[in-house]
């Protein structure tokens, strides 16, 4: 029996859920949705389902046995691949593909800092001319890493199986005493 590794099935849930979340991006900037609306959030469930079916099939592949190590790693290679793909991704979005969002995210982040009230219109300035598409994707990234990591935990919980101690190795030396 070949070795099985986790690593085909990451990438491919990895690119399925980069593929929908793309989609999702241009849904929302076609339907004019606000750059900070909550509705944005409706990306987790792709996010969390497809990790989740990572890990599943990867421990059907594995006869339907998995420690929770394998389904961790399982789902923490997915969210390193979905994480860098997604933070390339943003940043080429509000760099070249329409920087026009980009625009319209600073001003929502510009708008909400004035009402607070407790800034000056200099600070609110400064404070926005730190923040570049660059700095955002590498927040998008460390954020997609923990709670991917965390989720990566959770699936892992959810799907560990570990193999009964009188399955648990076939005999790779033995010899028919009869031959």
């Amino acid at each position: 029996m070949a070795a099985v590794s986790s690593n085909k099935v990451s990438v491919k849930w990895s690119l399925f859920y980069v593929i929908v979340s793309i989609i999702l991006i241009y849904v929302y900037q076609f339907l004019n949705i606000d750059q900070t609306s909550g509705i944005k959030y409706i990306a987790y469930i792709p996010y969390i389902g497809f990790m989740l079916l990572a890990q599943k099939e990867y421990k059907e592949q594995l006869g339907g046995f998995m420690t929770f190590g394998e389904g961790f790693m399982t789902g923490f290679k997915y969210t390193i691949i979905t994480a860098v793909l997604i933070a390339l991704f943003m940043y080429l979005y509000w760099t070249i593909l329409s920087p026009q969002v980009y625009r319209q995210l600073m001003d929502a982040s510009k708008a909400k800092l004035e009402e607070k009230g407790n800034l000056t219109d200099d600070q609110i300035n400064t404070a926005l001319s730190y923040t570049t598409a660059g700095l955002m994707s590498v927040i998008i990234l460390i954020s997609s890493l923990v709670m991917g990591t965390i989720i990566s935990l959770i699936g892992a919980a959810i799907f560990k199986k570990d193999r009964p101690s009188f399955l648990a190795q076939e005999p790779t030396n033995y010899v028919d005493p009869a031959v």
